[in-house]
């Protein structure tokens, strides 16, 4: 796999990472903590300091997108995403309840999935990737 291939497959990764981020970020969190609105308001309502795991976890994905759409083609870099997302993916698969509360499936579907998607690419770019390029 090419120098160009793998650094646009981490810019890829970096972007969807901070775009699904970012919406669970403001759809969830903010408005549902700060407002009482969106698919979380049910579950924050009159205890709004549970939000705190969302607020923290959907603003840590989003840096962790930037970092990776700035990061160098490094096979270090593509481990750095396979495990980012297989934490998130898994998380996502261990608390399923969660899309089903909010009644988000769809959400949980097309998040897990990506998580899944960019662990399979990450790991093709890890094991394409030559010492030359370290």
């Amino acid at each position: 796999m090419s120098l160009s291939t793998r650094k646009l497959i981490l810019q890829i990764n970096g972007v969807a990472l901070m775009v699904a981020s970012l919406g669970g970020f403001i759809s969830m969190d903010v408005l549902g903590i700060f407002f009482g609105i969106g698919p979380a308001a049910s579950l924050l309502k009159g205890q709004e300091f549970i939000g705190i795991g969302g607020f923290e976890a959907h603003g840590l994905a989003f840096i962790l997108g930037v970092l990776l759409f700035k990061a160098e083609a490094k096979r270090s870099w593509h481990i750095t995403a396979v495990a980012i997302h297989s934490l998130l993916g898994i998380a996502n698969i261990l608390m399923w309840g969660i899309f089903i509360a909010v009644n988000s499936l769809q959400m949980g579907y097309i998040t897990t999935a990506m998580h899944c998607i960019f662990v399979l690419l990450q790991l093709i770019a890890v094991f394409q990737s030559s010492e030359q390029y370290e």
